[in-house]
């Protein structure tokens, strides 16, 4: 199975726009491409996802384990012609001094071969002792070639050609040029997702034509296909389909987007049809038994989000007759009482009685650890001890504010900021809205006790106090 890894020196050296570009370029070569995203990514992915024409896979060291994430790929990639993972950040970077969650530290794991991505502007033979210094770190990474980004011009790239051939070993495999049409819309969180912009498919399209032109894909090809088999490894594989009990909503547009691909699968697996529901076009919820409200950006469209008072109505009657329902960050937001953003303020559904309220600088941002505190809607993990931690991620320019005292939370953080006071998960009803984003994992089963309560209070029709 052909396999490469792409990554980069430092952070907005261009990297994902080039994986982007070159996993369509592959593809449109009538190549199955299958791409990973190391960490905890949803917007990359979803651009990834939709320049391969296939689900877009997370590799995360802090929810999964070795053996999962090698079984992730080799499962995920086993009918791919080739195997894209885009690191994030730089090389190096990670959690700690010793870089055991590094990119570096997966593509070792992998036995990926590195391509790496460099931003040029404002340098020529400075290359050279960074090439140098990124091999000499760490022996056991092979950073098989790199691509020059942002190259001002002919001269510029026969200059850094030269400076790489005389001093390195590294061969260089594309030079792509400045150009403001690689350029993908960015906003407070990184990288607009593609559900929002109308034109993704065009952009990608127009990448991927540059990316065919300016890198010798051919030479790419050869060092994927000269990458080590991935280490022997049990395949990661769908578990056994359930007969199909119930009904999920899940909230599908521009405003809500942000769901792992496996969490949707393990959902469909334990035994749920997935609804989608449009909260900005939709005039009313469905006939369903539980309901998933994603992360997103509600505060870009929250005129929007208002003006379909006959949805928010339906979701707040439906909240209060018991609908169970699980909200993470920006459902979160749009369960609260409003959005202020920019001096303006909307309504939202109103059954979190709080107010939303968007700040310049991330309030929460990276790995989080919870311990559940009992309150929680769901049932107890058969596995957790009370010291047993749940590994996720928080990241989020909002906070709420004006929540009652005698809010119950289902999480007490460990790490991380949640939602007030080291706690996080507030609980209404039949209601977990968490600023923490939940991963499913074998760590961290999470699906499995969603429908577990969804079907409990189907059954017995149950509606906690609020």
């Amino acid at each position: 199975m052909p396999h490469l890894f792409i990554s980069a020196a430092h952070k907005s050296s261009g990297k994902t726009t080039f994986t982007i570009g070159l996993t369509r370029a592959l593809r449109d070569r009538g190549l199955t491409v299958q791409t990973y995203k190391k960490g905890p990514d949803y917007i990359d992915p979803m651009w990834l996802a939709l320049a391969s024409g296939r689900p877009c896979r997370n590799l995360d060291f802090f929810t999964s384990g070795d053996s999962e994430i090698l079984g992730a790929v080799v499962g995920y990639g086993k009918d791919a012609d080739i195997v894209i993972t885009e690191g994030n950040k730089g090389l190096y970077d990670g959690l700690d001094v010793k870089g055991t969650n590094s990119n570096a530290a997966l593509a070792k794991l992998l036995e990926s071969p590195v391509v790496l991505v460099l931003d040029t502007r404002g340098t020529i033979r400075g290359l050279a002792p960074l090439v140098l210094g990124y091999q000499g770190f760490d022996p056991a990474v092979h950073i098989a070639g790199v691509i020059l980004n942002q190259v001002g011009g002919d001269r510029h790239e026969s200059k850094m050609r030269a400076v790489m051939e005389h001093y390195t070993d590294v061969p260089v495999l594309g030079a792509i040029r400045r150009n403001a049409g690689l350029d993908l819309t960015e906003r407070h969180l990184g990288l607009m997702p593609s559900n929002e912009d109308e034109g993704a498919e065009t952009r990608i399209a127009s990448i991927a034509h540059i990316v065919a032109e300016q890198v010798d894909l051919d030479a790419i090809r050869q060092i994927a296909g000269r990458a080590p088999a991935f280490p022997r490894v049990a395949p990661m594989l769908s578990p056994a389909r359930v007969s199909t009990d119930l009904r999920i909503g899940i909230a599908r547009d521009a405003a809500f987007g942000f769901y792992y691909q496996e969490d949707l699968e393990a959902l469909s697996h334990g035994g749920a049809e997935l609804v989608p529901v449009d909260m900005l076009r939709d005039d009313k919820l469905p006939g369903i038994d539980g309901l998933f409200i994603g992360g997103g950006f509600p505060e870009t469209l929250m005129d929007r989000l208002e003006a379909n008072t006959a949805m928010r109505q339906s979701i707040c009657e439906a909240i209060e007759a018991g609908l169970p329902v699980y909200a993470e960050c920006g459902g979160l937001m749009y369960l609260s009482r409003g959005i202020t953003w920019r001096g303006e303020t909307r309504a939202m559904v109103g059954v979190i009685p709080a107010d939303t309220i968007m700040h310049d600088r991330p309030q929460g941002r990276g790995y989080i650890q919870l311990q559940e505190t009992g309150s929680g809607p769901w049932p107890v993990d058969p596995g957790a001890r009370g010291d047993r931690l749940i590994h996720a991620h928080e990241f989020h320019y909002s906070s709420l504010e004006g929540l009652p005292a005698e809010t119950r939370f289902a999480y007490r953080m460990v790490r991380g900021k949640g939602i007030r006071g080291g706690m996080d998960g507030i609980v209404y009803r039949n209601v977990l809205a968490c600023y923490a984003h939940l991963r499913n994992t074998a760590r961290h089963p999470w699906t499995g006790r969603f429908l577990a309560f969804i079907r409990r209070v189907k059954r017995t029709g149950a509606v906690a106090s609020g």
